[in-house]
């Protein structure tokens, strides 16, 4: 009997140890979180500011421990959820652009279709009209592919390349007035424009920039962005930014700078021929500028794109909730539906190497319906 008791009094001993050894490297790898935590910490601004954390209760998760091996399951603070927290900011259907006042074309759309369908049925005899199934003169489920559609071959190229190449900014942005035959669409692509650059400068850049992501400080942004990089990438990517913010400064001086001196983003009526010094130099449109900001918010290209088509997939169906197609319960259905889930990646995918040069109208009604919008006898949406 003594020999069995010496084996069980050995396996005791071994498994103790295993034990200590685990809780030992469980001690180091907590301390090493800790002293990671210490460095990402930001220090309070010159104004004495002090972070919203601050005297928060801190919670410590207990660590499961098998036999030999250790499962970890304390909290990380570098899951990858400020990596998303800008991509929802710029996908919120709050966001403050100003595209609840334009329809893209759906009011028009609506009222076109419907006074071609009386003008069909007063050419048929009252026997040809009973005849008729009725059904609706127009459908939301027609518009929708077709508005996406031609809104991804007019403006995506230019998200895509101004989010590759932001220099190019003031370049693209010409390329694009210079394409847009549309009045009205062009009108309301520069009023959401204007309004992004606004939520950039009075609500995005000071935040980048007091958490030190722009000035190279240890912000959590910073750090998020750059957990995975080598101290000379680091370096790279807060030079990028530095250079983005500068760009998106100079491109707002020249909007401003053409706006007081007395240049309009609404053309001129008179035939008179305008000077090219009188030609403003930018005109605020919301893609290459989207394509620029989202770059500077750390979103990936493949991010970027499908969150600019998902913005105008939520526009046009708010725009049919208020012009009373359809209620708030079937908007979400259409948006959560596998068409919508298809379609935006297809089209994503369709013109992710098209150039500038090549981008165009997909779908000219959809320009139709678009510049008509201001001929009709009364309307929701400007």
């Amino acid at each position: 009997m003594t020999q069995p008791a010496s084996q069980e009094g050995v396996q005791l001993q071994t498994d103790l140890e295993d034990e200590v050894r685990e809780l030992e490297r469980q001690l180091s790898a907590a301390r090493e979180r800790l002293s990671a935590q210490k460095r990402q910490d930001p220090s309070p601004d010159a104004a004495g500011a002090t972070p919203l954390t601050t005297g928060l209760p801190v919670r410590h998760r207990p660590t499961r421990t098998g036999r030999g091996r250790g499962v970890d399951l304390a909290y990380d603070p570098k899951d990858s959820f400020a990596e998303h927290h800008h991509l929802l900011l710029l996908s919120d259907s709050a966001l403050p652009l100003g595209s609840f006042a334009f329809s893209s074309g759906l009011e028009s759309y609506r009222e076109h279709v419907r006074a071609a369908a009386i003008t069909t049925a007063a050419s048929k005899t009252p026997q040809q009209q009973s005849q008729t199934p009725r059904k609706p003169t127009w459908s939301f489920a027609e518009f929708l592919p077709l508005s996406l559609s031609s809104y991804a071959s007019t403006t995506l190229p230019f998200v895509l390349a101004a989010h590759r190449e932001p220099r190019r900014l003031a370049e693209l942005d010409d390329a694009l007035d210079a394409a847009t035959i549309c009045t009205v669409g062009r009108r309301a692509s520069c009023a959401q424009g204007r309004a992004l650059l606004g939520i950039w400068e009075k609500s995005l850049v000071g935040d980048l920039t007091a958490a030190g992501t722009v000035a190279g400080g240890g912000g959590d942004e910073g750090e998020d962005r750059e957990s995975a990089l080598s101290e000379d990438e680091g370096d790279h990517v807060r030079e990028e930014l530095i250079d983005i913010l500068a760009i998106i400064k100079s491109y707002s001086k020249l909007l401003r700078s053409s706006s007081n001196s007395g240049s309009s983003t609404t053309p001129s009526t008179t035939t008179t021929t305008t000077p090219p010094s009188a030609i403003p130099p930018v005109s605020a449109h919301l893609a290459p500028l989207f394509g620029v900001v989202a770059r500077a918010l750390g979103l990936g290209a493949h991010q970027t794109a499908y969150v600019f088509m998902l913005s105008h997939a939520k526009a046009l169906v708010s725009a049919a909730i208020r012009a009373g197609m359809f209620g708030p319960f079937q908007a979400q259905k259409i948006l959560a539906g596998a068409e919508i889930r298809g379609l935006l990646p297809a089209l994503v995918a369709r013109e992710w190497d098209t150039p500038v040069e090549e981008a165009g109208q997909s779908s000219p009604v959809v320009d139709l319906w678009i510049g008509r919008h201001e001929i009709l006898y009364s309307r929701v949406f400007n």
